[in-house]
């Protein structure tokens, strides 16, 4: 994604590599578009750097997280869809909801390709997973699919904005067991953190007056501009304006293998907290 990286030479040394090393079916490269655009690159190219069948080159497939099966599509969607980084935030949310409220009714929302859904779904007695993404969805429900054997009960998914759905389901008067918060990043810019912190606040506002007591919420940022402090302040705000007594049981962060580095503060944007609601 950026100018030093963008040779040829450092393509082909990578994907020798990468053939040594792990025997793959196919290497493809993913930079980010926006980021190249940035950096006066041109558009990435959507053909495998190398594949073993080159007439016929796989570019999708499925693996394991926590034991549940995902699908993964190297040329659509974002990353692998379940989002590695929150790879242990997932298995924390089905270890609470099993502990607090065993068998409840789950929420996740903007679920993407359905990660906290189907783990909750092993433990609760049903899950809705809430994306304004159709395609997004598509794949959860395949997942849902390939995973059905392990999986509790129902989980059925709401396509639609995350605010309005949440506004209107608060309004009337639906409750859950367990709601998990999982936005996109609303504060890309320093700028933008104000009205981000508005729209954290908003989210958890309508979670906290959807749980039943003794309930699971499970709430995330992953804008790093946005503080621990920040995030703490829009949820205590909405816990206050809710008139929500809320207990803070674990801080959490983005999984091992995405490291904060110290002198590297933006490394440390994943913010994950997991709170009872009573």
């Amino acid at each position: 994604m950026t100018k030093g990286l963008d040779s040829a030479t450092i393509r082909a040394t990578c994907v020798s590599v990468f053939r040594e090393e792990l025997q793959p079916a196919s290497i493809l490269e993913r930079p980010d578009p926006r980021m190249r655009e940035l950096e006066g690159l041109d558009a990435p190219d959507l053909a495998p750097l190398w594949a073993a069948d080159s007439a016929n080159p796989i570019t999708s497939t499925q693996f394991k997280l926590n034991g549940l099966v995902f699908h993964y599509d190297a040329n659509a969607g974002q990353k692998t869809g379940a989002f590695l980084d929150q790879c242990a935030n997932y298995a924390a949310a089905q270890k609470w909801a099993s502990l607090l409220v065993p068998g409840g009714r789950a929420l996740d929302v903007c679920t993407y390709q359905g990660g906290f859904a189907l783990h909750l779904a092993r433990v609760s007695k049903s899950v809705t997973g809430i994306d304004a993404s159709r395609s997004s969805l598509e794949v959860a429900e395949q997942n849902m699919e390939a995973n059905r054997a392990q999986l509790s009960g129902p989980v059925d998914w709401v396509e639609g904005d995350a605010f309005q759905i949440l506004r209107d389901w608060s309004d009337a008067g639906e409750k859950f067991d367990t709601i998990v918060l999982d936005p996109p990043a609303f504060a890309k810019t320093k700028r933008a953190v104000e009205g981000a912190l508005r729209g954290y606040k908003e989210l958890n506002l309508r979670a906290l007056k959807m749980l039943r007591p003794g309930g699971l919420l499970l709430t995330c940022s992953c804008s790093h501009h946005v503080s621990w402090v920040d995030l703490e302040g829009a949820v205590a705000s909405a816990a206050a304006d809710a008139h929500r007594r809320v207990r803070l049981l674990e801080r959490r962060g983005a999984a091992l293998d995405h490291p904060v580095v110290l002198n590297l503060p933006e490394t440390e944007y994943l913010k994950c907290m997991v709170l009872e609601v009573e």
